[in-house]
């Protein structure tokens, strides 16, 4: 279906009766989550958003939980050197996420009088938030009117409306005017729409193996209609062994372990070969140096960290920023 489809598909009873299918079906199913309570706070939604990016669920629970238990306001969190976020991101990877939401917590502790803001363009103006955390803060912990779109509901979108296995590539101008054409016009049942419509992709209408048969709104849905026909494109996955950054993160999780700053030979050589004391960083040491890589893997990585400020250079060994 074209967006003009779509949008006749807007004047018309269907949509709302799609609207009314994603509430019940999201009332009765959706999972259970902590930055989902009417009890969690702004930061916690924030925090949830910035950490789900591109990392499932399971993984970022008890993350956000430590996190929130550490540092439940922004201000806590403020009062800590920046390398104490990197420290507890743990293994969620890309921890530049860390430093971003350490710098947006300044900002709202310095300019916010604490207080995450409600609104999508003053979410905008902080560190490290684009236009879909903006959104999805300012619906999901204000119950603001935003358009979110993630992965989950641009794929949604895809088949439910234009009939297509997948999305494109990135995200376009096209899909952003679909997904506002999609919204209802009510603000409670906005928020709720955004809701079901990314747990209905995270849950039901996954990009490898659909449920159809559990899909609330089934009978709607254009790809099915066409015959689910395939991707017009092959995904392409993200390749992790031997590359940079899976030694950037093995290099981060010793600096992570370590008490004090780490010498530059010990990221080079095995411990043993230094005579090395074992300490709370030798077991991530002997996992980096199992990955046996090249000398010039191992500079870029090291150089890369100190760039992008996940590391700095203290007494002539790497540590975590302060």
């Amino acid at each position: 279906m074209s967006l003009a489809g779509a949008a006749e598909l807007a004047g018309t009873r269907h949509l709302a009766d799609l609207h009314r299918s994603m509430q019940r079906w999201f009332s009765e199913t959706a999972r259970v989550l902590p930055w989902r309570s009417p009890d969690c706070s702004p930061w916690g939604v924030l925090v949830s958003e910035v950490m789900l990016q591109q990392t499932p669920v399971v993984r970022v629970l008890p993350v956000w939980e430590d996190w929130l238990q550490r540092w439940p306001h922004p201000a806590d969190l403020a009062k800590e050197p920046s390398g104490e976020a990197v420290r507890h991101w743990g293994r969620l990877g890309y921890p530049r996420r860390a430093l971003r939401l350490h710098a947006a917590a300044v900002v709202i502790a310095e300019e916010h009088g604490g207080k995450v803001p409600d609104t999508h363009a003053a979410l905008l103006s902080l560190p490290g938030v684009g236009e879909y955390t903006a959104a999805a803060v300012a619906a999901f912990a204000f119950g603001r009117r935003e358009t979110v779109v993630d992965t989950n509901i641009r794929r949604v979108h895809a088949r439910l409306v234009s009939g297509l296995a997948l999305p494109s590539p990135s995200l376009t101008a096209a899909e952003m005017r679909l997904a506002e054409s999609l919204m209802p016009d009510d603000v409670a049942l906005s928020v709720s729409w955004n809701a079901s419509v990314m747990e209905l992709g995270a849950l039901v209408c996954t990009a490898r193996s659909p449920k159809c048969s559990e899909c609330p709104v089934r009978e709607s849905c254009a790809w099915r209609a066409a015959g689910e026909p395939p991707p017009t494109y092959t995904p392409k996955g993200q390749a992790w062994h031997g590359t940079d950054r899976q030694l950037r993160g093995a290099v981060m999780a010793v600096l992570r372990a370590a008490e004090s700053p780490v010498a530059r030979e010990m990221f080079e050589r095995p411990a043993a070969d230094l005579g090395f004391v074992a300490d709370g960083a030798m077991v991530p040491l002997a996992a980096l140096h199992r990955l046996n890589s090249a000398p010039e893997q191992l500079e870029r990585a090291l150089v890369g960290l100190v760039r992008d400020g996940l590391a700095e250079m203290h007494d002539g060994g790497l540590r975590l920023p302060a």
